[in-house]
């Protein structure tokens, strides 16, 4: 069916193509794709997980930003009338374009990973579930408990229900990343706990909090918001955490009560 087959994936897009029927089913179940949903493909190559997709849903929107890739994929499924393929970089395309409650699987180069985290989080226009096949080290960072959170756990835990999936060695692609992947689910929560028109301050504690990772929390605050010592003790407590606690520790109920505090604090 492929008929570029003799297309090479191209380090340089991070290309690592994936052709095992059997996990690729597995992927794709994993969205609970009903006959009317809309899916959006990141980086189809050439088509091996979007023949699985277009079985199951009724429209599949594939973003290649590969434009050999994008041709090969409209002549090999030219009588498809389920697949529109989008030449474009995915961190070009209107989400705004896809139906409400559309959902994401995909294959997606490593190095768009945080990238697409957040923007499926944050835009107007967020998937229902987005299945993804990332780097095991980064599902595991997406589904952390406190005591190993980071940044990126606690960006995608504020917006989504994570479960973890299929473990995928590298022997499984085309051509083999050095590393193991991991099948991640994110179901989107009905709602979140961040306070209207106060998410940017939240993050920016966030972002504050995990920028010297290999100190206290207290030290890191004291440095980011340019508050003393004292000050940055007496919030943290406040907030129902220990001094010398690091910011790997604190739950996501941890991060809303200590924003919360310190945005008093600067009377904000």
């Amino acid at each position: 069916m492929y008929m570029d087959e003799l297309l090479g994936p191209k380090k340089s897009l991070g290309q690592h193509w994936l052709t095992d029927s059997r996990t690729l089913e597995s992927i794709a179940n994993l969205a609970d794709i009903q006959s009317t949903d809309t899916i959006l493909e990141i980086g189809p190559g050439l088509g091996y997980l979007s023949e699985v997709l277009l079985r199951q849903a009724e429209n599949v929107v594939a973003v290649e930003l590969d434009s050999s890739l994008a041709e090969s994929m409209n002549k090999t499924f030219a009588k498809q009338s389920k697949l529109s393929v989008v030449n474009q970089d995915i961190r070009r395309y209107d989400l705004t374009k896809l139906p409400k409650s559309y959902k994401v699987v995909a294959n997606i180069p490593y190095y768009l990973t945080s990238y697409l985290i957040r923007l499926f989080s944050q835009t107007a226009n967020p998937p229902s579930i987005a299945v993804l096949l990332v780097q095991r080290e980064v599902a595991e960072r997406l589904a952390a408990p406190p005591g190993k959170l980071s940044l990126l756990g606690v960006t995608a835990q504020i917006y989504w229900d994570i479960s973890l999936g299929l473990i995928v060695p590298p022997s499984m692609f085309t051509p083999p990343p050095k590393v193991n992947s991991q099948v991640v689910k994110l179901s989107r929560k009905p709602t979140t706990n961040l306070p209207a028109g106060r998410e940017r301050e939240f993050f920016k504690t966030v972002k504050i909090g995990f920028s010297q990772k290999r100190k206290t929390l207290a030290n890191s605050l004291t440095a980011g918001f340019r508050l003393s010592k004292t000050d940055v003790n007496d919030l943290i407590i406040a907030s129902g955490l220990a001094v010398q606690v690091r910011p790997q520790q604190l739950s996501i109920d941890d991060w809303f009560k200590l924003a919360a505090n310190i945005q008093k604090l600067l009377g904000k």
